[in-house]
């Protein structure tokens, strides 16, 4: 035997008659937060900003890296003795 039962309500209703608790207004106080931050942030959203950000970053990775490359390099001729081992 199958049963269908169609039960017409809002999401509300069915929260409370379920017994789960109203989180109306903590998604409220969220979405507002989050719109606040964004609204602070959004200067730095501006194509200007961003190059500039992310072309400081490539010249500081580029000169980390570097500097792996000459510690590598360091280490691998301390590790030999520097000179020609014939």
């Amino acid at each position: 035997m199958k049963v269908t039962v169609n039960v017409e309500c809002t999401p509300q209703e069915a929260r409370a008659f379920l017994g789960l608790p109203d989180v109306e207004p903590l998604n409220d106080y969220m979405i507002g937060a989050m719109k606040d931050r964004m609204a602070q942030n959004v200067q730095s959203m501006q194509p200007e900003e961003m190059l500039k950000n992310w072309s400081s970053l490539g010249v500081t990775a580029q000169d980390q890296f570097f500097k792996l490359m000459q510690s590598a390099a360091q280490a691998s001729i301390n590790s030999f003795g520097g000179k020609d081992n014939r």
